[in-house]
């Protein structure tokens, strides 16, 4: 009877034997742990990531450039202060040129000047003067001038002190009291008040006595202008241009340049129209013989019917 084959008792251990069955699971060979699946793999991934030009590894994105926003709020600020600033200085060069075109550089540019030819160095005289012009423009005088400091007066001072302070420079501003307003006298004294080389006073009889007609009237050394009403511009066109005035050319348009307007003791206790001379204030010394007659259009006279020379004329129509 044939033997029963023995059983194979390795047939059941793995290979390695029973040393091979007692290793601990997942070590390999050599007593290394053996890697879980794909964790060798992830980590050859990250090194291959982390080197240029890695292959097998993941890149990473490229990331976008976000362009920052224009200030256009800025800009448009910036714009418009430019053209703001722009607008301002090319305003501000026309107004310039436009007050240049309106400045008076000649007398026979303000309508209705009339001129007239006294000499510089009139006499000083004490006694009354029958003037060819009414009111008067130049002259013999009084040796105490009228004060012309933006001076308003509420009489018809004595001319001959009016007329010698013309002679220093001054605009001397006339008006019929019988015929101008209230509101006329007031805007007349705007003009004058506080303005040094200006004086204001009524003339009795101005709008018939005169032979411009008119009840207000600008006098000036050797020049005059009449008005009808205060709101006339060549008001201020004539006081801006006579008063201390200099043609275009820088002459004079008076004879005693930088001879002084102040005579307060004059302001205080101004003498009125026909009145007799009297020291009053400061004077200057007297140019002739207070008695010597003028050459020049009006003669020193004690007669008031005595008449005197005339001037010649001219007007600016």
């Amino acid at each position: 009877m044939p033997e029963d084959p023995k059983p194979d008792t390795n047939a059941d251990q793995p290979a390695g034997g029973a040393s091979a069955a007692k290793r601990t699971p997942g070590k390999g060979a050599g007593g290394r742990q053996a890697t879980p699946a794909g964790k060798g793999l992830g980590a050859a991934g990250k090194g291959a990531g982390n080197r240029p030009g890695g292959k097998g590894g993941r890149t990473r994105p490229q990331q976008a450039v976000v362009a920052k926003p224009k200030p256009w709020g800025l800009i448009a600020a910036a714009v418009a202060v430019v053209v703001f600033a722009g607008a301002v200085i090319g305003y501000a060069v026309y107004a310039v040129d436009k007050s240049r075109e309106d400045d008076i550089t000649a007398a026979d540019q303000i309508q209705g000047v009339q001129a007239f030819d006294y000499a510089a160095g009139q006499q000083h005289v004490t006694e009354n003067v029958t003037y060819t012009e009414n009111p008067p423009v130049g002259g013999p005088h009084d040796p105490y001038w009228a004060d012309c400091t933006g001076t308003v007066y509420d009489i018809d001072i004595r001319h001959e002190n009016a007329v010698h302070a013309l002679e220093h420079g001054a605009v001397w501003i006339t008006y019929d009291p019988d015929v101008v307003s209230d509101d006329d006298i007031a805007a007349l004294a705007d003009v004058v008040q506080g303005n040094s080389g200006l004086m204001l006073s009524p003339y009795a009889g101005l709008a018939s006595a005169s032979d411009l007609g008119t009840p207000i009237s600008l006098e000036s050394w050797n020049h005059r202008l009449g008005v009808d009403s205060a709101d006339d511009p060549r008001i201020q066109q004539y006081v801006d241009f006579f008063t201390y005035g200099t043609d275009a050319d820088g002459t004079s348009l008076y004879p005693e340049v930088g001879a002084s307007c102040q005579n307060p003791d004059f302001a205080a206790n101004p003498l009125p129209a026909d009145a007799s001379s009297e020291p009053i204030g400061d004077s200057d010394a007297p140019t002739t013989d207070s008695a010597a007659p003028s050459t020049d259009g009006a003669v020193p006279t004690t007669d008031a019917a005595q008449p005197s020379a005339e001037p010649t004329a001219t007007t600016t129509n």
